[in-house]
């Protein structure tokens, strides 16, 4: 049996919760996740002032609830799986080095903040910043898979070096925003300043979007030869690619200057 919890109390300020965490509840018994720490603004509260809980040492956790005011959860995580039926709040998964982390609802800011490994799925909209490194770090997501059904907010994968983000509908400005490598896949296109001062990766939109003037036009009509390689990747997420699609091909930004490649389905 996993470890079910469930929201009983709404917080009427962000609720710091970094202690909902497979590395951590894996080994504690129910008693002991009762009596796990967590902040309520600048007040230190047990965990169970806020959730009641079921089950007890495992690394399969369930989290029933409204959460947007609940922060970092699954922060660090390395193992486990960790599914969220309701919508969650900032920091999902920041820090993550292996895992699975499920959400049926929708996600706030900085989903997967300089992960390294694990996959995050969220079944609804997200904010801003996934995958993107915290404000003064230099990199951000390393590696592992996120992927939105829904849409996004700014600066998706904003300083990525490795790993895929997948957003199945439209992203806001600057997403790919001094992209150092790694694939971003837009369902549905982005708004303004798409990749600016990227150095290197890929960004694929399979709409047309606004392409920045310090883009250079490489190959038009063009089919990657990366991208069955890409398919059989995402073929377990659900993710289907269009097959035999030609794509345009630009190049930069060219204002670092940069070696980046934008691919955006032809028309």
């Amino acid at each position: 049996m996993g470890i079910k919890l469930t929201l009983i109390r709404q917080p009427t300020v962000p609720l710091e919760a970094e202690v909902l965490c497979p590395d951590t509840l894996a080994d504690c018994s129910a008693d002991e996740i009762a009596q796990l720490t967590i902040y309520h603004g600048k007040r230190q509260l047990p965990l169970s002032d806020f959730f009641e809980i079921e089950g007890e040492k495992s690394d399969e956790i369930e989290i029933h609830g409204d959460l947007k005011k609940v922060r970092w959860i699954g922060r660090g995580m390395s193992r486990g799986r960790l599914k969220i039926q309701g919508d969650v709040g900032m920091h999902l998964g920041a820090y993550m080095r292996d895992g699975l982390i499920e959400v049926k609802g929708d996600a706030g800011d900085w989903i997967g903040a300089e992960m390294k490994k694990g996959t995050i799925r969220i079944d609804g909209n997200a904010g801003g910043q996934i995958g993107a490194a915290y404000r003064g770090s230099r990199r951000g997501m390393r590696g592992g898979l996120i992927h939105v059904t829904g849409s996004a907010g700014l600066e998706v994968g904003m300083r990525m070096r490795r790993g895929i983000i997948v957003i199945g509908g439209s992203t806001r400005d600057f997403t790919g925003l001094q992209m150092k490598g790694g694939t971003i896949l837009l369902g549905e296109g982005a708004e303004i300043r798409t990749g600016a001062w990227m150095n290197r990766g890929t960004i694929i939109s399979l709409k047309a979007l606004e392409v920045m003037p310090t883009f250079g036009i490489a190959i038009r009509q063009f089919t990657p030869p990366f991208m069955p390689l890409l398919a059989k990747a995402l073929v377990s997420e659900g993710i289907t690619l269009p097959e035999n699609k030609s794509f345009d091909l630009y190049n930069g930004d060219l204002a670092v200057p940069g070696r980046g490649e934008l691919l955006v389905l032809s028309s």
